[in-house]
């Protein structure tokens, strides 16, 4: 392929960097399928100068958490002038603070469960026992419990019994030092990619995700054989273009470019519920982006060429 050397990122410093490193890998393996110059980067603070060397055609960032979908990432990448592919930074800055994305697909008309964002200093001045009580009064049970930033559901719980709550907390807490609480949605969970390579974001096939323990926590996202997939989704054909509307308006409305992902679960009423976005989706051997791809009948390495195009032609 001519267009020059392609540059992913992949690794980083936060708790899913195997998963980026994983990711990583597999875009790199489909590119150099179709003939492709790809160098794969880890990223430190020599990163600039490391790409000024390389020169890259254009850059694929997939490193995930922080940093790599904060918008640290993608500001830098838009300070070298290096075509890449991706959501600008704003954009990646809002979607992964939950309670901000949150808020803002909600005001784009799109259901989201109820939820509270505290502060580990908050349960400290006000005592945890009474922000706690507080919580399970107001939104009620089950709860969800993790994380405000962060992904692949680390430091995530459903909480179902008052007494659980604490626990829950603190594994929450041992990521990031807010976390956010929710109303627990139960019904069928699903992903759904999204994808604009030029002529306006659509989605591809919806998964559907059945985790063995009944929650997609870490584990089982990333360990084989622990959730079923089903692609596409075994729901009516009303509620699959539901679900494609609400991701590609979540993919809108958060103002994400290029690729995202989108989970979202159905209530046993038919209400589609917004539960996050990804502007980094999973790339690995279990990700749903690549199940997804694959049931559209189409290659990794052909989509992300097309994204290639895009980002070269985008400048």
């Amino acid at each position: 392929m001519n267009l020059g050397r392609v540059v992913i990122l992949a690794g980083g410093l936060s708790a899913e960097r195997d998963v980026s490193i994983r990711s990583g890998r597999r875009v790199a393996d489909a590119l150099r399928r179709r003939d492709f110059d790809v160098e794969v980067l880890d990223i430190d603070d020599s990163l600039a100068e490391r790409l000024t060397s390389a020169q890259p055609a254009c850059v694929i960032p997939l490193v995930h958490g922080a940093v790599g979908e904060d918008g640290t990432l993608h500001e830098l990448l838009s300070g070298t002038g290096f075509p890449y592919v991706g959501s600008e930074p704003t954009a990646c800055r809002h979607s992964f603070d939950k309670p901000t994305a949150n808020v803002i697909v909600s005001d784009a008309g799109f259901y989201v469960p109820q939820f509270m964002e505290l502060e580990k200093s908050r349960l400290r001045e006000s005592g945890t026992k009474q922000v706690l009580q507080s919580i399970v009064e107001t939104i009620g049970l089950p709860l969800v419990v993790k994380p405000s930033q962060g992904g692949s559901s680390l430091g995530m719980g459903v909480v179902r019994a008052e007494s659980a709550l604490p626990a829950a907390m603190v594994s929450a807490f041992a990521y990031g030092p807010t976390v956010l609480v929710q109303a627990c949605v139960e019904g069928t969970e699903v992903a759904v990619p999204v994808i604009d390579t030029g002529s306006g974001p659509h989605a591809l096939p919806i998964v559907e995700i059945r985790a063995d323990s009944g929650v997609y926590d870490y584990h089982a996202r990333y360990t084989a054989g622990s959730t079923e997939f089903i692609t596409p989704a075994r729901l009516a054909p009303e509620l699959l273009a539901a679900c494609a509307d609400a991701a590609v308006g979540v993919h809108r409305a958060l103002g994400l470019r290029d690729w995202s992902r989108s989970d979202l679960i159905v209530d046993d009423g038919g209400q589609v519920w917004f539960l996050e976005a990804n502007v980094s989706p999973g790339m690995t051997e279990t990700s749903t982006y690549p199940q997804a791809v694959h049931v559209a009948g189409l290659s990794m390495g052909q989509i992300v060429e097309d994204l290639i195009h895009v980002a070269i032609a985008r400048g």
